[in-house]
């Protein structure tokens, strides 16, 4: 079939999907606008019942020989998989830039480099996972771990390469084969990994990419009896239809969803500090799931840190993504800007109180001012649900257990940040029901640890061990150290 390319900020990107090594078009198509100006970059392949069956055909059709492999030798594959993202490494940036809005300045000097690592790092952390012996008294047990067969991975559009990458680097890993559904609002760094894995020499079938929407594509990946795994991250809604649709064949899911975090600024904060940070939630326009969006500072220093704060917000710069001095950019579409100016025109009209921001910016119609709401209530929509933009709130509380209330009063517990002399701040972070938080900083991240949340920010765990637990089969050798006699009698 012909295979379809367009330009984009002088980067030729196949609008086709990648199944079986080969690039398939579809008869169905959707349009994709960029973020920046809302100007059409092209017509995007969409994934029908054909193509999500040729490419489950071709996973299933690969497994077997990519999975008896040695983990060494899966690892020259994704070594290589790894240095063609890096080769790349502009036209990674120059594509996400322009079709999700992502800063290019974060692009070159934090998802690039990232997304190289998240596949060098589990494929050398891969190479342990058969060596774990635990020792007993009547056996040796040697712990496997074997993969689990076809994953389908799904991932959004706020950082597609990145998390697309975070998935796969384990996954692949661990000997599985994938499909990838990327996010229909921004899929073209997905494309141009299915370039850099066929330029690696991944076998085909190993890695394939199917573009579509959720309720088409998606629906279809994730209701098939012969995937093995599912992992996905976006909203609540959705992760709710994805985990009945797989629950009816037994199928786990990891879900990394939504967060409504918080960020404690305590009365002995360094409030510079906490005002610098805090004006890095307004990163990516505010569409990070992991940001501390609902403010709780002590009545005691509201007043001063909020100056601090204001200070901050107004230098950010807000304009063009592709420009390297830009700190906010735009929101990706149409629906989640006139999203989040609902948010905000539904808490004013309640009576909350804007010390900042409030309506769209005048660099363009996707662009949203930072914006900060007060005098909001715990049981208030703006602050119990995820806006997904450049919102935040700010709340007082007198004392630690007020904060920590306040902290752990919605149905989300992803992230947080907590500000305060570094002993008094710990021991309010470890009160804060949470998956993770950060004391006196933000956006520490690595490969090791655990990432994921609680309550409706998700289920399960990414990143180290974790990783592997989900995209493998864990079973247990036992062999025993002496003669095994079969015997009813417990004698």
């Amino acid at each position: 079939m012909r295979s379809s390319r367009i330009e984009v900020s002088g980067v030729l990107v196949s609008t086709d999907h990648y199944i079986d090594g080969q690039r398939v078009s579809s008869s169905e198509t959707f349009e994709l606008l960029s973020p920046i100006d809302q100007q059409v970059l092209g017509n995007i392949s969409e994934g029908l019942d054909e193509h999500v069956e040729a490419a489950i055909r071709s996973a299933n059709s690969a497994f077997p020989s990519w999975s008896s492999m040695s983990a060494a030798d899966r690892k020259v594959y994704l070594d290589r998989f790894a240095d063609e993202i890096g080769k790349r490494s502009d036209e990674f940036c120059r594509v996400e830039s322009t079709d999700a809005g992502l800063l290019l300045s974060r692009m070159r000097h934090g998802v690039v480099p990232r997304a190289m690592l998240n596949i060098r790092w589990f494929a050398e952390h891969a190479l342990d996972l058969q060596n774990r012996p635990i020792e007993t008294e009547q056996a040796h047990h040697r712990v496997r771990h074997d993969p689990a067969g076809v994953v389908v991975i799904i991932t959004p559009w706020n950082s597609p390469l990145l998390l697309s990458t975070w998935k796969l680097g384990p996954a692949l890993a661990a000997g599985n084969t994938c499909i990838v559904k990327p996010p229909e609002w921004a899929p073209l760094t997905c494309s141009l990994l299915a370039d850099a894995a066929d330029a690696a020499g991944l076998p085909q079938g190993v890695l394939n990419i199917v573009q579509g929407t959720g309720g088409k594509t998606g629906a279809k990946l994730v209701s098939d009896p012969r995937i093995a795994r599912v992992s996905f991250t976006g909203s609540v809604p959705t992760a709710k239809w994805i985990a009945q649709a797989a629950g009816a064949n037994l199928v786990p899911c990891s879900l990394e969803l939504g967060g409504k975090s918080p960020f404690i600024v305590l009365e002995d904060a360094d409030l510079d500090g906490a005002a610098a940070t805090g004006a890095l939630m307004y990163r990516n326009a505010g569409q990070v799931c992991l940001a501390g969006t609902r403010f709780l500072v002590h009545e005691r220093v509201a007043e001063a840190f909020v100056a601090r704060m204001r200070e901050h917000v107004k230098q950010l710069a807000i304009g063009d993504p592709r420009d390297e001095s830009t700190e906010v950019g735009p929101i990706i579409h149409p629906r989640q800007i006139e999203r989040v100016e609902g948010f905000v025109q539904r808490a004013v009209a309640a009576g909350a109180e804007l010390l900042w921001g409030g309506s769209r910016h005048p660099f363009g119609a996707q662009y949203f001012q930072p914006t900060m709401l007060t005098n909001v209530k715990q049981g208030d929509e703006i602050v119990q649900n995820e806006v997904f933009g450049p919102v935040l709130t700010l709340q007082t509380f007198a004392d630690d257990s007020e904060a920590i209330e306040l902290a752990n009063g919605t149905d989300y517990g992803l992230g947080g940040v907590c500000y305060g002399e570094t002993a008094h701040a710990t021991d309010v972070a470890e009160r804060v029901r949470t998956g993770f938080i950060w004391v006196n900083s933000f956006g520490i991240r690595d490969l090791n640890a655990p990432f994921g949340g609680i309550k409706r920010s998700g289920i399960g765990r990414e990143g180290g061990d974790w990783s592997f637990e989900f995209f493998c089969d864990v079973k247990d050798v036992v062999v025993p150290k002496k003669p095994f006699r079969a015997s009813f009698s417990h004698r």
